[in-house]
């Protein structure tokens, strides 16, 4: 079990099977030392400011464990992550929600907790209509490999 598994646990947390690609896509794809994750949309169906409130930041970081089960498909193994380097985040609200940062910061203070400084990130993190399939949040990362 490497590291970050390690971490997980610790934070009550594990990977769940990593889900196959809904279409025709890859779940991820390696770029030298970069790794592009394809984006992954949350468990949780709804708009935030209307059906969805505080569990918003928590479907972030859950989605976060969806891709980091993909990761671990695609690698074996989680310790070859030695950063992040971005993550795109779209959160599905209302016309006057105005707070996805604060939703975004639930995949944010995950990474960051399980890679330390190398989990920080440049983001961005944009409110839309509509996601496929009437998900809360989709979020897309570029990782770094050792």
């Amino acid at each position: 079990m490497s590291i970050i598994e390690d971490k997980l646990n610790t934070l009550g947390l594990e990977l769940g099977p990593a889900k196959s690609s809904v279409a025709n896509y890859l779940g991820c794809k390696r770029a030298g030392h970069l790794l592009f994750v394809a984006g992954r949309v949350s468990e949780l169906r709804g708009e935030v400011g209307t059906d969805v409130t505080e569990e918003a930041a928590k479907t972030a970081r859950d989605t976060v464990l969806a891709i980091l089960s993909i990761i671990k498909k695609e690698i074996n193994d989680l310790d070859l992550i030695s950063g992040v380097v971005k993550i795109q985040g779209f959160i599905r609200s209302s016309p006057d929600f105005n707070n996805h940062p604060n939703v975004l910061d639930g995949a944010s203070d995950l990474l960051v907790e399980l890679l330390g400084d190398n989990g920080r990130h440049a983001r961005t993190a944009t409110g839309v209509n509509q996601l496929p399939f009437g998900a809360t949040l989709q979020l897309d990362i570029i990782m770094q490999l050792k």
